[in-house]
This record gives C-alpha cells, sequence and structure tokens, in this order.
C-alpha cells in the first residue's frame, strides 16, 4: 500500500484509469502516488530502466508497476511526460499518438541549454512538445508547483481550502480530461487558454511555485486558489526582466 496520507477524493470520472508516466523524478513520483490513492493504475518509466524502479512501485502498491518509456506510454489512458526538457525528442511519439499528455516541463537553460525558439518567445515549451508528439493531444500543467506542495495540498471537492493549477491545451476535450484527473487528485483546474499561452504559467512567472510556498519557503506549503492563480497568470509579462527563466539553483 501507498504510505502517502494527502487522502485526495476519489477521481469523479472515470472511476480508475491506467495513467503512464514517463519520468520518475519528484514530480513524476508525486503524480505517481496521487494516482495511486485516487484509485488509478499507474505504469512509471524513466531513462535508466525498469529495474531501477523496483522501492518505487513497492511503495506504490499492488497497482503500480515499472516498465520502459514506450509501454508506459501505451499502456495510458493518459500520460504524464515529465523529462528534462532537453530530453523531450526522447519520447516515444509513436506510442503516444492519439493519447492525452500531460506535459510538466519547464525551461531551465543552465540544465537544457539554450533553445532559440523559447529565448525569442516565438514558441513555448509544449509547443515543442506538442510538435514532436504531432499525434498527441498535449496539455501543460504540474509544472508550476513544487513537489512537496503538490503532495501535501490535495483536498476534496469543495474544500474551501483546495488548491488550482493552471492547465493549457489547443484541445478542449483534453483539457476536459485534464480537468476530470486533477479532480480526482484533489485539484481545481484554471484553464489559461492555448498552448501558445502556457509561458504565463512557466519558470520565473508570478504563478511559478512561491505562490504554493507560505512566505517563499517551499518547504512550507500553501494553497492558492483559482482566483489567485488566474489573477497571477495575468499577471505575466513576456519581456519583464524579472520574470525571464531562473537557474535551477
Amino acid at each position: 500500500m501507498s504510505t502517502s496520507t494527502t487522502g485526495p477524493a476519489a477521481p469523479t470520472s472515470p472511476a480508475s484509469q491506467t495513467v503512464g508516466i514517463i519520468g520518475a523524478g519528484n514530480i513524476g513520483s508525486t503524480v505517481a502516488r496521487l494516482a495511486v490513492d485516487a484509485g488509478h493504475r499507474v505504469v512509471i518509466a524513466n531513462s535508466r530502466g525498469p529495474e531501477t524502479l523496483a522501492d518505487l512501485v513497492a511503495d506504490l502498491g499492488e497497482n503500480a508497476r515499472a516498465a520502459t518509456a514506450a509501454e508506459a506510454a501505451q499502456a495510458g489512458d493518459l500520460v504524464v511526460v515529465t523529462v528534462p526538457l532537453k530530453a523531450y525528442r526522447e519520447l516515444p511519439a509513436e506510442q503516444l499518438a492519439g493519447k492525452v499528455v500531460l506535459d510538466t516541463n519547464n525551461y531551465y537553460p543552465d540544465r537544457d541549454g539554450h533553445i532559440a525558439e523559447l529565448d525569442d518567445h516565438s514558441a513555448t515549451t509544449s509547443e515543442l512538445v506538442a510538435r514532436h508528439l504531432a499525434g498527441a493531444s498535449v496539455v501543460k500543467v504540474f509544472n508550476n508547483i513544487f513537489f512537496i506542495a503538490l503532495a501535501a495540498l490535495s483536498k476534496p471537492a469543495g474544500d474551501p481550502d483546495r488548491a488550482a493549477l493552471p492547465i493549457f491545451g489547443d484541445d478542449d476535450d483534453a483539457k476536459a480530461t485534464a480537468t476530470r484527473f486533477l479532480d480526482g487528485l484533489g485539484y481545481d483546474a484554471v484553464d489559461g487558454g492555448p498552448l501558445a499561452r502556457s509561458w504565463r504559467a512557466e519558470n520565473g512567472r508570478p504563478v511559478y511555485v512561491f505562490p504554493y510556498a507560505k512566505d517563499g519557503d517551499v518547504a512550507t506549503p500553501v494553497p492558492a486558489d483559482a482566483a489567485t492563480v488566474r489573477s497571477l497568470l495575468e499577471a505575466a509579462e513576456l519581456d519583464d526582466p524579472a520574470q525571464q527563466p531562473k537557474t535551477l539553483s
């Protein structure tokens, strides 16, 4: 059984599904735990091979198993991709065709190297991912919250302290799927518009990480509700020097 104590509400619809997760770092493993706690099955992969995930899947319990990235993509009713941006071209595009893909990417130039289309604002990170996954329906989500807060802030629908996360996408049905999934995990969704607007929630912008951190301390989570998230999305300025991508440190 999972050791999580967050206790999200049961998913609304569908009652149970298989969630593929490609990337088993902090966000990937946290989403996996929330998904299992919400009654879903999880198939999770990383770049080092399924055998390296034995401890994680044992902790997650009988509704989780490790796989290759292609297998996780194939198995998922929806698939979370949470790999470093520099590795997005390694995502299994063939197996992800026809899927709703939840993209958690952020751009860290010190990790990813400089990417001209991001530096000159001619594309967003999720648009790059969507171009590679041309047969999938990409929704941007989970990129703007620290994993400690993501694990801690899950609340049932209607709870006055429920937090909200922004989502972006070019397919309304895919965004509806993402919204239902978030609801089951214990979060409200704020529709931020198409993928072209997803820069508003990325690294360095007002809604990134710190609205969910008490007094700037990411180890002390606090909820940001839907109204707060909407306001912070609107406060984003594309060319504001203070809102440009920050380093990982």
